[in-house]
């Protein structure tokens, strides 16, 4: 870090690291000049380290319970790539309705973790009531999770060609009712704040990042929409059946923190709009393409016999890594999550490398504080 010499008496003051329930384990060495901030230094990798190589020494069924643990506030998006990576990999088909229920799961995931943006981000510039609300509505969410998968926060749900389980009685009811509640919860929060004018007076003008620069700096996600820049990976790639629903791309122009915070609003909004078409059209059929669960090449044959392939979820072993290389990703709520993957005609990855959002993202953070008012660093979202 290059500490500027304009004053002698600079002060260099530790932001972090926080405690991973409230904001990440992000530490921020900020060298300041009275109030004014002159440099950041921001710093990472206090939290489930070792990701990678953990990855290429399991099989990909091994490894699915460890990777809701790299974004705890999106969990099922980290299971998602985890499974699209070999999927596409080998040319895995996934079942129409396996294809509804992720993108159903996955999209409750993204309110998720844009709540658990929201409730922070208000906290932290002095509105505390928001932080109490967005747990309402994420309560309701990890019920249907739990319901759904046994789990609330650390699923284990996808699987190669499918999902673990298929959706339980009356599921699909109360996904409706929570649909219906949340839409007035939306409309309750831009009330409270989108148009507060200590809100606007804190972030409107604040952080702002232009079109050019966002995509200079490999931003994604929000950041990159809120920028101007009509850039979404479901519409890009077209991934699951994203494709068959009628919903629109949420983007601002202005760049600031004010254009986040209503993409992210607008985000949530649409996501209802999917679920809600998802659930009215989801069709019917096997929620698991049941012959990925056996070797191409299979050394002992009985591992292939209807016993291990079709009893319950007794799990056989998993397919062979073919030797090729390849690149996938999804659209996460931070940004694009991505997943370079080379196989070696292993059931073991020889390659497992990840892209995460946060962390390309943050990139721009010295960038945007420096000259900044210390009080003003916590309205960069």
């Amino acid at each position: 870090m290059t500490v500027p010499v304009t004053r002698k008496d600079l002060m260099i003051v530790n932001m972090g690291p926080h405690h991973p329930s409230m904001h990440g384990v992000l530490r921020l060495i900020l060298t300041l000049d009275g109030e004014d901030v002159i440099d950041c230094e921001p710093i990472l990798g206090y939290l489930h380290r070792g990701m990678e190589k953990i990855a290429e020494n399991r099989t990909i069924l091994q490894y699915l319970p460890y990777v809701t643990r790299w974004d705890y506030l999106a969990t099922m998006f980290t299971e998602a790539i985890t499974v699209n990576a070999p999927e596409k990999l080998e040319n895995v088909q996934v079942p129409q309705r396996a294809s509804y229920i992720r993108v159903i799961m996955l999209e409750l995931s993204r309110i998720a973790s844009h709540l658990l943006w929201l409730g922070p981000f208000m906290a932290d510039i002095g509105a505390q009531t928001p932080f109490f609300y967005i747990f309402r509505e994420r309560e309701l969410i990890y019920n249907l999770f739990e319901a759904a998968t046994g789990m609330r926060m650390m699923h284990n749900y996808f699987r190669i060609g499918g999902v673990a389980a298929d959706l339980p009685y009356g599921w699909i009811e109360k996904c409706f009712d929570f649909c219906d509640y949340f839409l007035t919860g939306v409309v309750e929060y831009q009330k409270l704040i989108t148009r507060n004018p200590i809100f606007l007076e804190r972030v409107e003008g604040v952080g702002i990042i232009g079109g050019e620069e966002a995509v200079n700096w490999g931003l994604s996600g929000p950041m990159l929409r809120a920028s101007g820049i009509q850039w979404d990976l479901r519409k890009v790639d077209n991934y699951e059946c994203y494709n068959e629903f009628d919903w629109e791309i949420q983007w601002q122009k202005e760049g600031d923190s004010l254009a986040r915070y209503l993409v992210r609003i607008g985000e949530m909004k649409e996501s209802i709009k999917m679920i809600q078409q998802a659930l009215e059209g989801i069709p019917g059929g096997p929620y698991e393409n049941l012959e990925v669960r056996r070797f191409d090449r299979a050394k002992n044959s009985e591992w292939n016999d209807f016993a291990y392939r079709f009893i319950s979820k007794k799990p056989s072993p998993n397919f062979e890594l073919s030797k090729q290389e390849l690149y996938a990703r999804v659209e996460a709520p931070k940004g694009e999550l991505g997943i370079y993957l080379i196989g070696d005609n292993s059931v073991f990855p020889w390659r497992w490398k990840i892209r995460p959002p946060g962390f390309i993202n943050l990139q721009i953070l010295p960038e945007l504080v420096k000259r900044m008012k210390l009080a003003d660093h916590d309205d960069i979202r």
